[in-house]
């Protein structure tokens, strides 16, 4: 399974942001066949009696001639995650990591804006020279 160019960048930028990794990667059961989501993480809630807060992170480079085949291949693999991650670990809340610079250009657009609103697709903004998580946009 080959992991994506930014794969241990993402992965040290949720460390540096609080997040113990405890899966890379994360498997996950979709009917008869297993997919393999890149990082599930966790962190405790400071003084809460909450449980830990657990995400799984499915980090995308969107290197390719096409943005926006690039993001509707990105799209469907996080839809068809979230549907399995429900079954399997419905507190456990699913991320699309992608790069600032592809951020800035694709979401600058108000249709791709709704879309990801629409489908709650939540995204971590990562910065591409350095282990830094830009922005958790949250739909």
């Amino acid at each position: 399974m080959a992991k994506d160019k930014y794969h241990e960048l993402v992965k040290e930028a949720l460390v540096n942001a609080g997040w113990r990794v405890t899966h890379d990667p994360y498997p996950i059961k979709m009917g008869k066949r297993t997919g393999y989501i890149d990082l599930g993480a966790e962190r405790g809630i400071i003084g809460a009696e909450k449980e830990n807060e657990k995400i799984a992170v499915e980090i995308k480079t969107f290197f390719s001639h096409s943005d926006l085949d690039s993001f509707e291949d990105a799209v469907g693999q996080f839809l068809l995650y979230s549907v399995a991650l429900a079954d399997k670990e419905p507190d456990r809340t699913l991320f699309l990591a992608m790069p600032k610079d592809f951020y800035e250009r694709f979401f600058d657009d108000a249709f791709f804006v709704r879309f990801a609103k629409m489908f709650s697709i939540k995204i971590i903004v990562y910065n591409e020279l350095q282990p830094i998580i830009e922005q958790w946009i949250i739909q």
